[in-house]
């Protein structure tokens, strides 16, 4: 199958495919858009069913990416990599990170890389010692950089409580009913921001000892992972990973709002339109959870410091309301509306 024939393929610059037979590394690097500068994106490293399935994660969070750096307002474009794991749960290697550093090299600039699930700051100190254009390195104390997840939490935190007030008309998180499905680096760090506002909060992890010891922290509950969405609650909070929104988990959700850091909650486009004629409130995943990028795409240009992300992540609930209310306006899905957004800041409007 060529790159045209993926039904994910949207008029991406370029799909690379990478292989290191040393070190066992295999690849995948999607540049989605390099319009308004270069294509930021994290690395993801996981295990795929096969290697159609990881080129279409890569293609579809590459697109993603390059949606939340031109609504976040960054002057970068889109792109996403991915390091096949195999099937044994073996953790990646020096060697495949080092080649996978050599592999953004080889690409001179038009990829900045940076950390996402199964990667570590450690771990893109060693891709940095293979290429200079990486981000999300340790920074000192004050500067904009460094782990990206705390970030995406705050801007997480800020779009659900948006989202809560928009769709349940709830002034504050007092006894707002929260279901918050994964508790890693985003989903953890927004239940104990929820926690703290007096919200109440059931949780669902993969990890279920992790859940369980989040849970007696905050004080919260915990259900199995394929309860969560359907929680009796008034906020479902996608933080795991994405295509979590089927015909079938729509169909099953009591709550009103849906709000989360997951990427490409939404498992096709049909399934924003399912959302929106539910009556239910969506949080386009990109616009919220758009912290981390903020954080390290202003570490990468060198604008600003911690102060300077903290005021721009401030600003993503107004991104949200711009969306909800051309939502309102036009009758349209809100993931339809950001997306046209989007589009026209790319120049593909």
């Amino acid at each position: 199958m060529t790159a045209w024939g993926f039904p994910d393929f949207d008029d991406h610059e370029g799909v690379h495919l990478f292989t290191d037979p040393v070190s066992g590394l295999r690849a995948v690097i999607a540049v989605h858009s390099t319009k308004l500068g270069p294509a930021a994106g994290g690395v993801r490293f996981w295990h795929y069913a096969d290697h159609t399935s990881a080129i279409t994660d890569a293609l579809r969070l590459s697109r993603g990416m390059s949606f939340k750096n031109a609504m976040a307002g960054l002057d970068l474009g889109g792109g996403k990599g991915v390091v096949l794991a195999d099937a044994s749960g073996a953790t990646i290697s020096e060697a495949q990170l080092r080649a996978f550093g050599r592999a953004v090299e080889s690409l001179g600039g038009r990829y900045v890389t940076a950390e996402d699930v199964g990667m570590s700051e450690a771990r893109m100190k060693v891709i940095a010692e293979e290429t200079r254009y990486v981000s999300g390195l340790p920074v000192a104390s004050g500067a904009a950089g460094g782990d990206p997840g705390p970030y995406t939490a705050l801007g997480v935190y800020l779009g659900v409580k948006a989202a809560a007030q928009r769709g349940l008309g709830a002034t504050d998180m007092k006894g707002v009913r929260v279901a918050i499905q994964g508790v890693g680096s985003v989903g953890g760090g927004l239940a104990k921001l929820l926690a703290a506002d007096g919200a109440v909060l059931t949780l669902a992890d993969v990890d279920q000892p992790r859940a369980s010891a989040l849970a007696a922290e905050v004080g919260a509950t915990t259900v199995p992972t394929e309860a969560i969405l359907a929680a009796d609650v008034d906020l479902v909070s996608p933080n795991a990973l994405g295509a979590v929104l089927t015909e079938a988990s729509i169909a099953a959700l009591k709550a009103k709002v849906v709000a989360g850091g997951a990427n490409n909650q939404l498992a096709t486009r049909d399934d924003g339109r399912r959302v929106h004629d539910r009556g239910i409130l969506y949080a386009p995943d990109y616009v919220i959870n758009a912290g981390g990028i903020i954080n390290v795409g202003l570490e990468y240009l060198g604008h600003g410091d911690e102060a300077d992300v903290k005021a721009r992540i401030a600003r993503i609930p107004e991104r949200l309301t711009q969306v909800w209310d051309e939502s309102d306006a036009t009758g349209d899905p809100t993931s339809e509306v950001a997306d046209r957004i989007a589009r026209r800041l790319i120049g593909r409007g």
